[in-house]
């Protein structure tokens, strides 16, 4: 059985500032559970697959079947139908009141957080699935059983239509149905005998072939060998150095935008490709209605199904592709204009190797993750970088009755305590829960980001000290609203008596915690998510994802 392990962790790659507090990974023990217990699970996941086009979002059974069990508080307390009594009284909402906390208290981790599913983005997994195929580890990091759960996931979230979107609840479209194929292949599935595959490709094909993935799938398909660089608009990593003062420096964008979009200059800047193994040869036959050789990559550059087209490019980003293709990319390919993009590539693996050492190898968000895990292994394939990358991959994998899914983060540790405290706080039944409010408090003081990380301005991160993150002190993204609601938290259990509690936070670091919010205002008195804004709302016009929209800028 897979067994949820939250903290502690070993190996000679993995490091933590914290001691690996809030860390939820999924590991599996051959030996764990009853027969009961295996059947239970078996007989939720069948549930699932059987309902999975009227029900699309798991339950997170597989993680309350576990707690249940490890946390079991013996709750006696009647269960109370209003519809079956004459008068709603105190003594009846309390009652109800006190189970529903009660049933809180069974689902929260022993370090005082409450681990739960963070997923429902169909893209994510194959991302993974790519960067490790690419990097020749994806047998290192995924076992069997890891292949067999991730399997599971992406056909029960299969479109009838035979198509996959981009959530679990969203229409086909070219980039889900593209990259979840994919890595269905690269696991070893097999197209000969398979419907849901068969269907799948059926689905490609008949929305324009893989030369209308949008932007993001390009570069991805281009990484694995699958979509010809040429294919591709360009990302050129010069961009990264313009000076500061100018609005359209990378610096300025939103950081989400800003680091994945630096990956991929790298590789755009290098032009990687994997290993071109027989799964990728048949992968060219089957997204393609013709032979890979004849394909126009010129016109299938501008190419994008209608189904994915949710920004297209504006006229002025139309005319600037125009002249970096025709112009400005091939000049930077020769000597001597070729000495800057060895500059501007060196610059970039910096700042790479900056996001990832200041997060503990989890980096901001997976899909910068899965790039920059590329992006090391391209510069040195034996480097302690690439190896301290793999074994955070599994902080960004989740389990649940629907299968192995990924994560959009590796959490959201330090968001949903506050809250889940403020609702407890708010039942005037808070003195009753003591031991897990007192867990909960305890999990926040330690979750604050105590220093700014070193030369952080140079690098375009905001200030870190006194802020809390959106999941754990190793991810050390400072985040505003996470911050001001675990301040509110704070406050709130300073008012109750610390025999109830536990001590109350030091004073310093709730005055460091109001500089750090203070600090994200922007000049027009808003706040903004990660960073101040840094520049100008009409720079959305050079969106060049196609699929996302207002991803440029942190907008207040």
């Amino acid at each position: 059985m897979w067994k949820l392990k939250i903290g502690g962790a070993s190996g000679p790659w993995l490091r933590s500032t914290s001691e690996f507090l809030g860390r939820q990974v999924w590991e599996f023990d051959p030996d764990a559970g009853t027969a009961e217990e295996r059947a239970e699970v078996e007989r939720m996941r069948r549930d699932f697959t059987e309902h999975r086009f009227q029900r699309k979002e798991s339950q997170d059974l597989l993680l309350r079947l576990q707690y249940a069990k490890l946390n079991s508080l013996g709750v006696n307390n009647p269960k109370i139908k209003l519809e079956n009594i004459t008068e709603v009284t105190e003594e009846c909402i309390s009652t109800s009141l006190t189970r529903a906390l009660n049933q809180w208290c069974t689902l929260q981790a022993h370090d005082g957080h409450w681990p739960g599913d963070y997923s429902g983005i169909l893209f994510i997994m194959p991302m993974f699935i790519f960067s490790l195929y690419v990097t020749r580890s994806l047998d290192i990091v995924i076992s069997s059983e890891h292949r067999r759960e991730i399997c599971r996931h992406i056909y029960n979230h299969q479109n009838e239509d035979g198509g996959w979107g981009i959530h679990v609840r969203g229409p086909s479209n070219m980039f889900g149905s593209c990259l979840n194929y994919a890595a269905l292949r690269l696991l070893g599935e097999m197209l000969h005998g398979n419907d849901a595959l068969i269907k799948g490709q059926d689905w490609i094909l008949s929305h324009g072939t893989a030369t209308h993935v949008p932007q993001w799938g390009k570069i991805f398909l281009s990484i694995l060998g699958i979509y010809d660089w040429s294919g591709n608009n360009p990302i050129i990593p010069e961009l990264w150095l313009v000076p500061y003062f100018l609005p359209i420096h990378p610096g300025r964008f939103w950081c989400f935008c800003r680091l994945v979009y630096m990956s991929m200059a790298y590789l755009y800047g290098k032009k990687f490709v994997g290993p071109i193994t027989p799964t990728i040869l048949a992968l060219r036959e089957e997204l393609y209605c013709g032979p890979y050789e004849n394909i126009d990559w010129n016109k299938a550059r501008d190419s994008c199904a209608k189904e994915d087209l949710h920004h297209p490019h504006s006229q002025a980003q139309s005319i600037i592709n125009g002249c970096l293709n025709r112009f400005v990319e091939p000049m930077l390919n020769y000597w001597p204009v070729n000495k800057l993009r060895e500059r501007a590539m060196s610059n970039l693996m910096e700042h790479i190797h900056y996001n990832d050492e200041t997060t503990e190898y989890i980096t901001i968000c997976p899909v910068d993750k899965a790039l920059n895990m590329i992006c090391c292994w391209v510069e040195n394939p034996n480097s302690n970088a690439f190896k301290q990358h793999l074994p955070r991959v599994y902080d960004y994998l989740w389990l649940a009755e629907d299968g192995m899914k990924a994560k959009i983060y590796d959490g959201c540790q330090s968001w949903e305590t506050p809250f889940i405290i403020q609702a407890f706080f708010s039942s005037n039944l808070i003195e009753e829960f003591g031991p897990t409010i007192e867990k909960a408090h305890e999990f926040i003081k330690k979750s604050q980001v105590r220093k700014n990380y070193p030369s952080y301005q140079s690098f375009y991160r905001h200030r870190s000290k006194g802020s809390w993150t959106l999941s754990t002190i190793d991810n050390g993204w400072s985040v505003s609203d996470c911050t001001a609601e675990s301040v509110k938290a704070l406050l709130l259990l300073s008012k109750i008596l610390p025999k109830h509690v536990g001590d109350s936070i030091e004073e310093e670091r709730l005055y460091d915690a109001i500089d750090c919010i203070l600090s994200f205002m922007n000049k027009d008195g808003s706040f903004s998510t990660y960073e101040c804004k840094r520049t100008y709302s009409w720079l959305e016009v050079l969106n060049p994802s196609e699929s996302f929209q207002n991803i440029v800028i942190d907008h207040p």
